[in-house]
């Protein structure tokens, strides 16, 4: 399995899709806006990230105007968080059978380049 999930209009996930694009060939695309995340693609990505926390963006704006910086959150509630709402989701995530990269670091995007390639 070879997923990226990513935000069309992000211009950082834009970037990152220029740069690494001629490996991106067979790799389902989904776009998050449009499909959301599903519960057992979300569940995949937080097997082999380790927490549900680690696939979680503090920079969505939602995230300041809900309140969300003064709560205590629980896994479940970052579950329930990225499943309602797919700004919440860190992106670009790519999702293989037995690795994920989360976010646009530079090591997160060249493990993905290696492993699409």
């Amino acid at each position: 399995m070879k997923k990226a999930f990513t935000l069309p209009t992000c211009k950082t996930c834009q970037r990152i899709f220029d740069d690494i694009s001629p490996e991106l060939k067979g790799c389902e695309i989904v776009n998050i806006k449009e499909s959301g995340i599903s519960s057992a693609d979300l569940d995949a990505m937080k097997n082999l990230a380790g927490s549900y926390e680690a696939l979680f963006s503090r920079r969505a704006m939602k995230f300041r105007s809900l309140g969300l910086a003064e709560k205590s959150l629980s896994e479940q509630d970052y579950r329930t968080l990225i499943l309602g709402e797919y700004t919440f989701l860190k992106r670009p995530v790519f999702l293989f059978d037995d690795l994920v990269t989360v976010g646009s670091r530079k090591s997160e995007v060249e493990k993905a380049r290696e492993r699409l390639g």
